[in-house]
């Protein structure tokens, strides 16, 4: 017997506490404008691989060490080069604000090419450039890759992770000063998550912790602005405007995880009152073949299986039921919760309140 059900055998997840204030510092909201990550990319040739590189014909690999070769003084035909222990790779890092000559930076090393696995490579010294084209650091050393790939000589194989990206723990020296300049007139804080109402608090606690509500200013609802006063050096500034706390406001959201059945609740949702009736529709399937025989016992015909489903619906009627206002998240995980819903039926209630009008939040699906 098959039974197929249109609910969703998904868990689900209820942000059941109580909203309490929570302050943030100013460093975690933030970021400072003018100072950020830069990306940089490059090209390398990984090395040492255990039969599992790249295709001995590729004419990206053949042409990346001959001129690797070229430069170290070696000269070889690249039609002489057969060996599958080399693969061609993409790297990838980020050159923080005020990097210097000489500091370390973590990169990611991934297969542009057919390999199979990059277990055991050891990256070439390759340059890593950004949107300008310009070298800002060398990368080199063995790759750490968080898995394996073995195949047998009869044709089976095991295979465990991602063995085709790896990364090298400061694995790339930076070769030039981040173009990074401190602000000289004012500092401008940028929300990473930009709301009036949160860029308000801030421009109002940082007039009261620098006791100059002049200072600061509200740009715009991802921007406040302070100013630098004479004498005063701007990094000493922002270090004392990242210690201030503020309360963020957040937007009232529920989230739905569809794939997975998880919903998550924001503190700031709420609920008004609404009525509710939902069912669940279960189809049972019963499939039991019968034997066909010819009607005459010496007549003409042959002994056939024939297939015969029996098929049921069953639908659970479930009665109206009303749900108080709730105004904190726990109540509305409570209210949820006493209709004894399952995950299927608690997307779609979610849903239908939103459309009423009953649940004040906005309802993203993932």
């Amino acid at each position: 017997m098959r039974t197929l059900s249109t609910g969703l055998a998904i868990a689900v997840a209820l942000a059941a506490l109580a909203p309490a204030a929570h302050a943030d510092r100013i460093k975690d909201l933030t970021t400072i404008g003018g100072v950020r990550d830069n990306h940089l990319t490059g090209f390398g040739i990984v090395i040492g691989l255990d039969g599992t590189g790249d295709d001995a014909r590729s004419p990206l690999v053949k042409s990346a060490l001959q001129k690797m070769l070229k430069k170290l003084g070696v000269s070889i035909d690249a039609n002489d080069m057969k060996s599958k222990n080399v693969a061609a790779v993409m790297i990838t890092a980020e050159l923080p604000p005020f990097a210097k000559p000489g500091m370390a930076l973590d990169i990611t090393v991934s297969s542009m090419g057919n390999a199979k696995s990059l277990l055991g490579g050891t990256l070439l010294a390759a340059p890593l450039k950004g949107a300008d084209q310009r070298t800002w650091a060398i990368a080199q050393g063995a790759l750490s890759v968080g898995g394996f790939a073995a195949d047998a000589s009869s044709g089976s194989s095991a295979k465990k992770n991602h063995t085709l990206a790896g990364t090298i723990p400061r694995g790339a020296i930076v070769e030039a000063s981040a173009p990074t300049e401190m602000p000289r007139h004012e500092v401008a804080l940028i929300l990473k998550q930009p709301d009036f109402t949160t860029a308000t608090r801030m421009r109002e606690a940082i007039g009261k912790a620098l006791g100059a509500p002049d200072r600061a200013r509200l740009v715009d609802s991802a921007t406040v602005t302070v100013s630098i006063p004479k004498g005063v050096e701007a990094s000493t500034l922002i270090a004392q405007l990242e210690a201030i706390d503020v309360e963020p406001d957040v937007r009232a959201k529920v989230v739905v995880d569809e794939k997975t059945g998880t919903v998550v609740i924001g503190e700031a949702v709420t609920l008004r009152t609404a009525a509710i009736t939902f069912g669940s529709l279960t189809v049972e399937i019963a499939e039991t073949p019968i034997a066909s025989q010819p009607d005459a016992p010496l007549g003409k015909g042959t002994t056939k299986v024939l297939p015969r489903s029996d098929i049921k619906v069953n639908e659970d009627h479930q009665p109206m039921r009303v749900i108080g206002k709730a105004a904190t998240v726990g109540d509305v995980a409570a209210a949820l919760a006493a209709l004894g819903a399952k995950p299927r039926d608690l997307v779609a209630i979610l849903r239908a309140l939103r459309a009423a009008g009953a649940l004040r939040a906005d309802l993203e699906t993932m």
